[in-house]
């Protein structure tokens, strides 16, 4: 059976805000869970969504955009 959208049961994933160079945002990107934590924390999430930028442009025919920052979704603020 097909899971309701917008859920996450089991923690498989962590969602990111990610802010771009020309102030341009995209929210809720996905990286597995198991990538972060640790002593690199959330950084293994930048990585990851670089790669997925690369695939969308090269799919796209676009170039990508440098980040400026990611934002887990719901963490609290320092």
């Amino acid at each position: 059976m097909a899971k309701k959208p917008g859920t996450n049961p089991k923690g498989e994933f962590a969602f990111f805000n990610v802010v771009y160079e020309d102030d341009s945002q995209r929210s809720n990107r996905r990286v597995p869970a198991e990538l972060l934590g640790g002593l690199d924390g959330d950084e293994p999430a930048r990585a990851f969504i670089l790669e997925q930028d690369r695939e969308i442009a090269e799919k796209s025919g676009r170039g990508t955009l440098a980040i400026k920052s990611i934002e887990r979704v719901g963490a609290k603020k320092k």
